[in-house]
C-alpha cells in the first residue's frame, strides 16, 4: 500500500490558492489510479513549524531521552521526519513568495534537514542523503513567468526545492509549474490549464 504525504504551504485558502487547487487535482488523479493509497496531509499554513533555533537544532540531533527541557522543542522535528520517512510519495504545494518558498515551508525544511537523520557527512568528504527510494512532486505556483524568459534568474523556488530535496536523497522529482497567476484572468486560467495538463500527463 503506497503512502502519499501532501505538504501544503500556501497562505491562501483552497478557493483562492492555485497551488492548493492543482494539488487537489493531483491527489484526486493519483488516488483514482492507485486506490490503495493512504494520504497524509500536512498544512504548514494552518500549523506552521517553529522557526529554527538553537534548542531545536541541537535537540533534533539527540535521542529524545538525552534532550534538555529546552531541547524538547525538537519533538516537532521527530514528528516531521517520521512522517517524511514513512511516505513513498511526497507532494509539495509551494507558491512563490518573493522569488522563493514560504517561511513555513522553509521552517519545515529546517526541521527535517538534520545531520545524522536525513543526511550524513562522509568521512572522505561530501554528503549522503538518507531519504531515498521516494518520488516527489512540487506544485510550484507563481504570479509571473519564471520558468523561462527575463525572470528565470529569479526563480529560487523550485530550484531551491530540487537542490535541498536532492541533498536529502530525494532525487526523483517532478515540478508542475502554475504560472501567470497575477497576470490577468486569461493568463491565470491558461496557467492552471497548463498545470492540470501536466498533472494528467505525469499520471497517465
Amino acid at each position: 500500500m503506497a503512502k502519499l504525504l501532501v505538504v501544503e504551504s500556501s497562505i491562501l485558502p483552497q478557493a483562492a490558492s492555485a497551488s492548493r487547487e492543482i494539488t487537489a487535482k493531483f491527489i484526486a488523479k493519483w488516488v483514482a489510479k492507485h486506490p490503495e493509497t493512504t494520504v497524509a496531509h500536512r498544512d504548514l499554513a494552518a500549523n506552521p513549524p517553529p522557526h529554527l533555533g538553537v534548542a531545536l537544532l541541537s535537540g533534533a540531533a539527540k535521542p529524545a531521552a538525552e534532550r534538555s527541557s529546552e531541547e524538547q522543542a525538537a519533538a516537532i522535528s521527530d514528528e516531521l521526519i517520521t512522517e517524511l520517512l514513512a511516505a513513498d510519495v511526497i507532494v509539495i504545494g509551494a507558491p512563490m513568495y518573493n522569488f522563493s518558498v514560504s517561511s513555513a515551508l522553509k521552517s519545515w525544511i529546517d526541521a527535517i534537514a538534520i545531520a545524522g537523520r536525513t543526511f550524513r557527512y562522509l568521512p572522505e568528504g561530501g554528503v549522503e542523503g538518507l531519504v531515498t527510494g521516494k518520488k516527489a512532486y512540487v506544485i510550484a505556483s507563481r504570479g509571473g513567468i519564471y520558468s523561462e524568459g527575463p525572470m528565470a534568474g529569479l526563480n529560487f523556488q523550485d530550484t531551491y526545492l530540487r537542490g535541498v530535496l536532492g541533498f536529502l536523497g530525494i532525487t526523483d522529482l517532478e515540478v508542475v509549474a502554475v504560472e501567470g497567476q497575477n497576470m490577468g484572468a486569461e493568463a491565470k486560467a491558461a496557467g492552471q490549464a497548463s498545470a492540470a495538463q501536466r498533472v494528467a500527463a505525469l499520471l497517465a
